[in-house]
């Protein structure tokens, strides 16, 4: 008899999502498909705005990342007001804001390690899940010190952000053409040499430990990480003018699943000649492709995986020779391992560890040429590699500065249909010709989609969705009429 596998909601990411599992008369998986329920709206709601309140009202897409969509749409405005894309910024403020950003890429990957990831690999996909989370990690004698370490370098994330930024979350630290302040010497000073464990010395080495933890279990489960779910696909990121690994500023570049370059180091003001967004009639979320490829083969993955794929080199010293490793696994080719994206974050991690200690040693980080501008133009796009993978932002405005049109693609977008492929090979391995569907069949499901990070409520807005509930009182509190939408 034919069934129907519904796994809602998709636990321990953030936002909300469904997967769908079909199964013929014969067992198989026919179908399976990963839904998001909500819509997005922030492309029409920012629409009217002054151009200048972009980076402060976009960041509400989202808690856990905000920074990213604050910095995106801060650097298109860099193109609006005419301090040109990346490397047109005093170097006060294009330094703040890099520390911002990996203040953000570090606080978001040890979250997602330790209080998202780890349980799954700690105690096993198989696990009872009253076991299989942050709780039961915290109060484990073996693994507490992890939850502990866990947040206190997603605690000097968020300093980091609050330094740079103003608030820890939904900061104004960014605006068009610069930021409004710089370190103050004694905040420099306490991240370098502050009482432990937050300062940056510390973090570097937590880094490295937690990298180390992820190489023993793949040591100890090497079958399982390698072929958990692997496909091979196409690669897109940012790189820095030599190739490098750089979160913040770059060309786009793309690769094939033989490190083929498809994309060539491209001025990303350009991408809509490149890139393409398919709708599907069952998901809120877009497929994006390179147009070049077609809706069929050119889709491809962004994030850790992808970034190390595209990158040739790490410009720090630890989290390059963590790549030597890596790359080795794959004799250079690219990675199409799946969870090898754990690996490939915990690498990310220390690389950010590393470009704070070198902002935070720098003397520009206390200066005082915050903006610079230049002559106007109508539209810009402001690009980075958010901690889930690339983030688009593209804007255009009238000749009353208001916002016209906004388009965003944000990291989980761009990999909508990876996050599906993975989906549909996990599906198969746990579930075909198996007479009853178990919570860990379908906890591993969810694991596919866990190794992504997928960050669901930038991808999507609510719109309809949730009630409106209005009470109206009168001047004496009672209750006169009550509506519900």
């Amino acid at each position: 008899m034919a069934q129907k596998v519904t796994i809602s909601p998709v636990t321990r990411v953030e936002g909300h999502g469904k997967v769908t599992i079909h199964i013929n008369g014969q067992g198989e998986v026919v179908q399976s498909r990963l839904h998001i329920v909500e819509f997005r709206g922030f492309e029409r709601f920012i629409q009217g705005r002054p151009y200048w309140e972009a980076p402060v009202l976009v960041q509400r897409l989202c808690g856990i990342c905000p920074v990213s969509h604050h910095l995106a749409a801060a650097k298109a405005m860099d193109v609006i007001v005419g301090a040109g894309t990346g490397y047109g910024l005093p170097p006060t403020a294009e330094k703040i804001r890099r520390l911002m950003h990996y203040g953000q890429i570090f606080q978001s990957h040890a979250l997602h390690f330790f209080h998202l990831a780890s349980p799954d690999l700690l105690f096993g996909i198989d696990a009872d899940p009253e076991k299989r989370n942050v709780i039961a990690l915290a109060t484990s004698p073996e693994y507490k010190h992890l939850a502990v370490q866990g947040v206190m370098m997603r605690k000097f994330g968020q300093e980091i952000i609050q330094a740079t930024a103003g608030k820890k979350i939904h900061g104004n630290g960014a605006i068009p053409g610069g930021v409004n302040k710089s370190l103050a010497p004694e905040e420099r000073e306490r991240f370098l040499n502050g009482p432990e464990p937050l300062q940056i010395d510390k973090m570097i080495s937590w880094a490295e430990e937690a990298l180390a933890l992820f190489l023993d279990f793949y040591g100890k489960n090497t079958d399982m990480v390698d072929n958990f779910s692997r496909f091979p696909s196409n690669h897109l990121s940012l790189v820095g003018e030599d190739g490098a690994l750089d979160l913040y500023h770059g060309r786009l570049r793309a690769v094939d699943a033989e490190g083929k370059k498809i994309l060539n180091d491209i001025d990303y003001q350009e991408y809509l000649d490149y890139i393409g967004e398919e709708v599907r009639s069952w998901s809120y979320m877009k497929f994006p492709f390179l147009t070049g490829l077609g809706k069929e083969k050119g889709w491809y993955r962004v994030g850790p995986l992808a970034r190390l794929n595209t990158c040739d080199f790490i410009p720090t010293p630890r989290a390059q020779e963590a790549f030597e490793h890596y790359k080795s696994r794959t004799n250079g080719k690219p990675n199409d391992m799946c969870m090898h994206t754990h690996w490939a974050r915990l690498i990310e991690t220390l690389f950010a560890a590393e470009c704070m200690k070198e902002l935070l040693e720098d003397e520009d980080i206390t200066g005082s040429e915050l903006v610079t501008a230049g002559k106007k133009k109508l539209e810009g796009v402001g690009l980075l590699e958010a901690p889930r993978g690339t983030l688009f932002h593209h804007y255009r405005i009238n000749r009353n500065d208001q916002i016209e049109m906004a388009n965003l693609i944000v990291s989980t977008t761009n990999n909508n249909q990876p996050m599906n492929e993975a989906v549909t090979q996990v599906a198969r391995k746990q579930m075909n010709g198996q007479k009853t569907i178990t919570e860990p069949m379908m906890n591993a499901v969810e694991v596919a989609i866990r190794a992504y990070d997928p960050c669901l409520s930038c991808a999507t807005h609510a719109i309809g969705k949730m009630p409106l509930k209005l009470a109206l009182y009168d001047s004496k509190c009672r209750l006169i009429a009550r509506r519900t939408r």
